[in-house]
């Protein structure tokens, strides 16, 4: 009887040694998850960075298309306008990220609405009214987060 207590206490206590062991390894997985998003957040910060680098070249060409043909179209405007949204949502990122979710739904409409105006003319009826009933539903669903992210 007395070797069947024994091996009962040995079992138990190789149990609670792997039972903190466990937690050991869970502080330890708590370190590594830190660590990674640790770099999750520097490769993330680093992408914005370098989208709102790229969008500021893409100005500068587009800038500077227009000085050499000394002309200015309502495209290059809308074009101007769709750059301001994107350097306006990685500065919206970096100030409040419950709301960058609503700016990329700005700038696909925003794009739309280039995309009518410019090819308008040229277009089937339908794929006008297409285009339009798309508009309205990103605008419904911008409404919808906006009024989500009150709450």
């Amino acid at each position: 009887m007395s070797t069947k207590r024994n091996t009962d206490c040995s079992q138990n206590s190789e149990a609670q040694s792997t039972a903190s062991g466990s937690d050991d390894v869970s502080g330890g997985d708590s370190g590594k998850k830190t660590f990674a998003l640790a770099t999750f957040k520097v490769i993330e910060n680093l992408l914005l960075i370098i989208v709102a680098l790229m969008t500021l070249g893409g100005v500068a060409f587009e800038l500077l298309a227009i000085y050499s043909v000394q002309k200015i179209s309502l495209a290059d405007i809308l074009l101007i306008f769709l750059y301001l949204e994107v350097i306006g949502m990685v500065a919206v990122f970096y100030s409040d990220r419950r709301s960058a979710f609503v700016y990329p739904i700005f700038i696909a409409i925003t794009a739309l609405a280039r995309l009518i105006i410019l090819q308008g003319k040229d277009m089937a009826p339908e794929n006008i009214l297409y285009e339009a009933i798309a508009i309205l539903i990103l605008a419904l669903s911008a409404i919808v987060i906006i009024r989500l992210n009150r709450i």
